[in-house]
């Protein structure tokens, strides 16, 4: 196989979503910046180093306000120079094998699929990245011209017509999405907020049935079926919390529900 050099940038912009992410930044911009040719975060409000470690990498910075997940990557959709995209979070690390393959990919020109689909490794806090745990796969990377992010407030993921071709690259992007259990619950608790608030609604008879019987549904999903048992104790922990977000979803879709059912009571 051969491989356009290191020194050649491909033709890609990056597009990264920041809010006061210091922690992983840097290591995020250092593993891309010298695969694409472009690298644009879309801060909304960074009081951190975030900004100060974008500039030392050549990062462009366009500073938005938050509009909700897919909103905001709208904004980075059409900050970017180049028509063939990457969407990247700042805890998604590219692996060394993946920028191969994506220099592989462009070597000849264009791609021949619009749309490709990326495998994201969890890199838990202890030990190493679980390839075989958990696996995500997500389309993050392609071209604009054919595939826009949604404009919604929760949902953040390209949604593609029915008969879509889909290419898959192997090379991963490790997902340091938590850095213990405390920060692992605190965005739980916020993600379940928001896809409670703006997510897709729900009867109040679907929601009661979620709360009586999803806790072992959702655990079992998390710990079985995505594999979380092959992490043992630490797996068990982690499904446990997975399912306990999900129930929490169900839990503030309820309440909302409730409310709203006061108010329409009232004389």
């Amino acid at each position: 196989m051969t491989i356009a050099p290191k020194s050649a940038k491909l033709p890609v912009s990056c597009y990264i979503r920041t809010l006061n992410e210091q922690r992983l930044i840097g290591k995020v911009l250092e593993a891309i910046v010298d695969v694409v040719d472009e690298v644009v975060l879309v801060d909304c409000g960074s009081t951190d180093k975030t900004l100060e470690l974008a500039a030392a990498t050549g990062a462009r910075v366009v500073k938005q306000p938050w509009l909700g997940g897919g909103f905001q990557k709208r904004v980075g959709e059409e900050a970017c120079r180049h028509d063939w995209v990457l969407d990247l979070d700042a805890d998604e690390v590219i692996t060394p094998e993946l920028a191969a393959e994506l220099r592989y990919l462009f070597e000849a020109g264009e791609p021949t699929e619009s749309v490709y689909e990326l495998k994201l490794v969890t890199a838990p806090p202890v030990g190493e990245p679980w390839y075989n745990i958990r696996l995500d796969f997500r389309n993050k990377l392609y071209d604009r011209r054919r595939f826009r992010m949604p404009e919604h407030k929760a949902w953040d993921q390209l949604e593609l017509p029915p008969g879509t071709r889909i290419g898959k690259l192997k090379g991963a992007i490790l997902h340091y999405s938590f850095r213990d259990f405390e920060h692992y619950v605190d965005k739980l608790n916020r993600v379940s907020s928001r896809r409670a608030a703006d997510g897709k609604k729900k009867s109040v008879g679907q929601i009661r049935l979620r709360l009586i019987f999803g806790p072992a549904f959702y655990f079992f999903k998390a710990f079985i079926m995505r594999g979380l048992w092959r992490a043992g104790l630490y797996g068990l922990v982690l499904a446990r919390l997975s399912a306990l977000s999900r129930w929490l979803r169900d839990a503030k879709l309820y309440e909302a529900a409730r409310r709203e059912q006061e108010k329409r009571d009232k004389p």
